[in-house]
């Protein structure tokens, strides 16, 4: 009997997985959701996400794209989901899909968020685990002129891991909307692309901070989006501070019953 394609809207705190996707003897995200599928559906359950966020990064928008028995409708699955899952992750919605819905594939954008502590308290307990206590005051012009620049297509060589994406990826990368703004106590970087590659939005966000701190000129950062290596780029931002805010997919795929 054919099953049904779900999308799973998942929230997530990623302190305590390590990453996304499946490992040996680790605690991840996609492993928690297959297992917990796997007792529903009486079976393997592949969860496909729209990206594989690394140990520590937090979601409140992730996509994931599963096929289970036909007799589940989107509420029900949800209900009984959440049920079985652990505190740290939470199923937001349940929407049915189109039959070639494909969580990584179908996106058409994705964005992130980075908060920065500017501030004392940033260094709280309560504070850190989702945000990088920079703990000192930054020059927000240039914030906003880094910001600025990434809007547009871009080969992001300068901002990725080496070796991670296929040898024949090109590295580019739209950036539709790039800002920060100011929240109680700090800052926080929004950004959003067709796609991202591993580590970039860390890479970003770690040179920004060292621009506005002016360790660095705003040159560097210039020079970094047009360069073919990493070689120059600033250490990454920590993981506690990012978060995978939405993916967007085309309404076609999204069914109404």
């Amino acid at each position: 009997m054919a099953g049904r394609v779900f999308q799973l809207v998942l929230h997530y705190d990623g302190t305590d997985f390590s990453g996304w996707q499946v490992q040996p003897e680790t605690r991840t995200v996609q492993g928690t959701l297959e297992s917990a599928l796997a007792r529903l559906c009486g079976g393997p359950v592949r969860v496909t996400g729209a990206g594989r966020t690394d140990a520590g990064v937090h979601a409140r928008g992730q996509a994931a794209s599963v096929e289970v028995p036909s007799h589940w409708t989107p509420d029900r699955l949800r209900h009984v989901l959440n049920a079985q899952l652990p505190d740290d992750v939470f199923v937001a919605a349940v929407h049915a899909m189109q039959p070639e819905f494909h969580a990584r594939y179908s996106a058409t954008s994705r964005r992130y968020s980075y908060a920065v502590g500017l501030d004392e308290a940033a260094r709280s307990p309560f504070r850190r685990r989702w945000e990088w206590p920079v703990g000192k005051s930054l020059d927000g012009d240039a914030l906003a002129w880094c910001a600025a620049a990434l809007l547009g297509e871009h080969q992001f060589f300068g901002f990725a891991v080496r070796g991670t994406a296929p040898d024949d990826d090109d590295h580019r990368c739209e950036i539709r909307f790039a800002r920060w703004r100011v929240v109680p106590g700090g800052l926080v970087f929004d950004v959003e692309a067709n796609r991202f590659l591993h580590h970039m939005v860390r890479f970003l966000v770690g040179t920004m901070i060292e621009v506005a701190s002016h360790q660095r000129r705003r040159e560097e950062f210039a020079a970094l989006l047009v360069a073919d290596a990493n070689d120059e780029v600033s250490p990454p931002a920590p993981a506690g501070g990012l978060c995978l805010e939405q993916v967007t997919y085309p309404a076609a795929l999204y069914l109404t019953s």
